[in-house]
């Protein structure tokens, strides 16, 4: 099933369900729980490409994924703040993982409010952090302004270079499943790397508390 949000799958995908099925799957990554599998990155370069080969407009194309990601966030929002810490005594599921919320936290705690903008670019987190930032009981008109700006700055920058690069290099479709797959790497890279540093955080503490007991007999 997933392969559809992959190389030909993608630009398939897209071509299909055209703008109001874009709004649908931006709106869900951006704040629905149901939404951390998407691949947002990859799905908004794509676009852009398909744009720049007269399938989509490019303009209206960025006011749908905008308004998608704003709104999105602000359901996750609304969501965490009504929810409250309830969400993280939620049993893991099929679409849920408690695990993702927590890295979610741990990021915002680290980086403050400018994790609404960051988050954007990260995959998973962007789907957790607006939540995050409910359960916080964040100021919403702060939260707006970095969810606006986010939103903005995600939508326009991976549209924008899905259509330039369509326009500028000939036979791109011929690249567009290893640079597809470079977005999908370079977003996953970063909560990639926070789990090995939390894995080895964690293995040296074990180590530690066993030397401790050693040293103790």
């Amino acid at each position: 099933m997933l392969d559809i949000f992959h190389g030909e799958g993608l630009i398939s995908l897209i071509k299909s369900v055209g703008y109001l099925g874009l709004f649908s799957i931006v709106f869900a990554e951006s704040g629905l729980l149901v939404g951390a599998f998407l691949p947002g990155d990859s799905l908004l370069f794509t676009a852009g490409f398909l744009a720049s080969q007269g399938y989509l407009n490019v303009w209206l194309l960025i006011v749908v994924l905008f308004i998608a990601a704003v709104l999105g966030d602000s359901v996750g929002y609304t969501f965490g703040r009504r929810v409250g810490r309830r969400i993280f005594r939620r049993e893991d599921s099929l679409l849920f993982h408690k695990s993702n919320l927590e890295k979610a936290e741990a990021f915002y705690e680290k980086h403050g409010a400018i994790t609404i903008v960051l988050a954007r670019f990260i995959t998973i987190v962007r789907t957790f952090a607006p939540i995050v930032a409910g359960v916080g009981k964040m100021n919403y008109s702060i939260f707006l302004m970095y969810n606006v700006v986010g939103g903005f700055l995600w939508t326009v920058s991976l549209t924008m270079a899905g259509y330039y690069l369509g326009k500028v290099i000939p036979n791109i479709d011929t690249y567009l499943l290893p640079i597809i797959a470079l977005i999908v790497l370079i977003s996953v890279l970063p909560p990639a790397i926070h789990v090995l540093k939390e894995n080895r955080q964690a293995i040296k503490e074990a180590a530690a508390r066993h030397l401790k007991r050693l040293r103790a007999k």
